[in-house]
């Protein structure tokens, strides 16, 4: 499910702020939710340019950095759901076209995409990974996560929350990447994530932190990438 909407109309050379008021059944987080949305150059750009949400664009401005999605690449999307990155990875892969693939897990149900293959899934699940390596078929080249837990407000409970999902993402990785792949993953800033990036930098050749652009500039999201996967250590 998808929360994106929003316009970016301008008239006169003006930016038109769309001003939201807090209703009796909307809360003042809620209102100041739906604000940010209607406002978001992003949300609107995802509506005109056929995206599912604003965070097409942040896997759109990795591969463009860091040339991560190569044609006939078999690709990883856990926690998939609306499909905005799965729709720039099936894409840049050639997977419509029977080239890459693409397999997509989430919590949510979402609507198909095509050239990927989808299930409703709780990656929590101690199946899950060999769940998701069969959807795959084979060993991925690229395994990505957008997975974020319900925030609580406490910043720092937070913050170890989406950690503790990105290790078990970066747990995953390590089984199911073939030599060379990458990992990318959603974290916040926050320290608690050096246990994380020392595991990732004895897999891979090179970690590094991204924020891209569409992220937004008050957020604390942060992106760890790792590329250059050494491959299965000994007894793994």
């Amino acid at each position: 499910m998808t929360k994106d909407a929003g316009g970016d109309g301008r008239a006169g050379g003006r930016s038109l702020k769309v001003r939201v008021k807090t209703a009796r059944k909307r809360s003042l987080s809620s209102s100041l939710w739906l604000a940010r949305q209607l406002n978001d150059p992003y949300v609107a750009r995802a509506k005109r340019e056929g995206y599912r949400s604003r965070a097409a664009y942040k896997l759109l401005e990795m591969d463009e950095r860091y040339h991560l999605l190569k044609s006939g690449m078999r690709i990883v999307d856990l926690g998939a759901a609306p499909g905005g990155w799965s729709q720039i990875a099936a894409k840049q892969v050639k997977a419509a076209d029977g080239k890459g693939k693409v397999v997509g897990v989430d919590l949510l149900d979402m609507e198909p995409v095509p050239g990927v293959s989808f299930a409703v899934k709780d990656f929590n699940d101690e199946d899950a990974p060999e769940f998701i390596k069969a959807m795959l078929g084979g060993e991925a080249d690229g395994v990505m996560s957008d997975m974020a837990a319900n925030t609580t407000g406490h910043k720092a409970t937070d913050h170890l929350k989406i950690v503790a999902l990105a290790e078990l993402a970066a747990d995953f990785a390590s089984e199911a990447l073939a030599p060379g792949g990458f990992f990318v993953a959603k974290v916040f800033q926050g320290g608690a994530e050096g246990q994380l990036l020392a595991r990732l930098k004895r897999e891979f050749a090179v970690v590094r932190h991204v924020k891209p652009a569409a992220s937004r500039a008050g957020s604390a999201e942060l992106y760890v990438l790792a590329t250059g996967f050494r491959g299965k250590s000994k007894g793994a």
